[in-house]
């Protein structure tokens, strides 16, 4: 068979064939009187193994070593090249994503393209202050996609950084909560913490929707985090997560703090007072908590929380007995 013949037939490119001839990978076996070269059957085959070789990302010099080296093992080979494919598709995904931000970013120029990738990298520096600095510009000077946003204050150890970031992030708005809610379920207990440290300073009704959705999360520290900011909008959910926080001492000096904001709705006040109470006479909770939940009532307005620490002023505990009975005495000054 004439080279052009198995040119068409294999797919391969004449010239492709000479340079295959050229590395001693296909010997013709033979030419024509006028020259040409001429192909076996066996030489169409190892064209077909050449080019099915090729497939998987072998070199040349590797598909060489293939075929005819009959004590070649292709498993090591087989390895480095899943190994360099996985390192490739990394740096394709990084360059997608890369280009997918600069394009979300709208730039309307060369400069801009140049800017928001100067800024994208700066997200990414070793230098903590170099990130802040990148953080700050998101909002000042160029607007950086808010997904490159969640993933720069996801990753970030460095409380100022994150910080500057989270600001970044309240002020961008778009569709960060939805991106963050990701974060919300990350098997990472820090980046759960992160994602709901962001959420609570999004103002935004998607947000709150968010922190409602985190009162029931496993972990402890987001329900905390999603209690003390839904307290600070306003939202009665958070109540019996708080009052869980001050009976567990888990920043209940904050959670104490929620429940008297809380508080100032009067329609509020009696149903917080009402937790309180019913907390207070459960047999499982302890002095220590029966004395913090008691504090928690003094910033409680109403008839209720005053009832309620006219009891206590009597309870068989001195020392919450003693705390009831001051906070009555500074209620009465009022």
């Amino acid at each position: 068979m004439l080279i052009g013949d198995v040119a068409r037939r294999a797919g391969v490119s004449a010239r492709m064939l000479r340079h295959y001839e050229s590395l001693g990978l296909v010997r013709p076996t033979g030419r024509t009187d006028s020259g040409y070269r001429e192909y076996s059957s066996e030489n169409i085959r190892r064209i077909f193994h050449i080019e099915s070789l090729r497939s998987l990302g072998l070199s040349l010099r590797d598909v060489r070593r293939t075929l005819d080296d009959p004590g070649f093992a292709p498993a090591e080979l087989v390895d480095d090249l899943i190994r360099q494919t996985r390192d490739r598709i990394a740096a394709e995904t990084e360059l997608l994503t890369r280009l997918r931000r600069i394009g979300a970013a709208e730039p309307a120029g060369w400069e801009d393209v140049l800017q928001t990738v100067a800024l994208l990298q700066a997200l990414g520096s070793t230098s903590a202050a170099a990130r802040q600095r990148a953080a700050l510009s998101a909002v000042e000077d160029v607007p950086v996609p808010v997904e490159a946003l969640v993933e720069a204050v996801l990753s970030e150890s460095d409380p100022h950084v994150a910080g500057a970031l989270r600001w970044a992030l309240a002020q961008a708005g778009g569709d960060g909560p939805a991106l963050l809610a990701d974060g919300l379920g990350s098997p990472e207990a820090e980046v759960r913490k992160r994602a709901v440290q962001c959420v609570a300073e999004i103002p935004n009704d998607e947000a709150t929707a968010l922190l409602r959705d985190a009162l029931t999360s496993p972990d402890v520290v987001v329900r905390g985090y999603a209690a003390l900011a839904l307290g600070a909008r306003g939202v009665a959910d958070a109540v019996p997560t708080l009052i869980d926080m001050i009976v567990e001492e888990r920043n209940d000096v904050d959670a104490a703090d929620a429940l008297s904001t809380l508080a100032r709705d009067p329609a509020l006040a009696n149903q917080i007072a009402t937790g309180l109470v019913d907390c207070l006479a459960r047999a499982a909770v302890g002095a220590a908590a029966r004395r913090r939940l008691t504090q928690a009532l003094a910033d409680i307005p109403g008839s209720l929380a005053s009832r309620a620490l006219a009891d206590l002023s009597h309870d068989d505990d001195r020392a919450v007995a003693l705390t009831a009975t001051y906070i009555l005495t500074l209620r009465g000054s009022e």
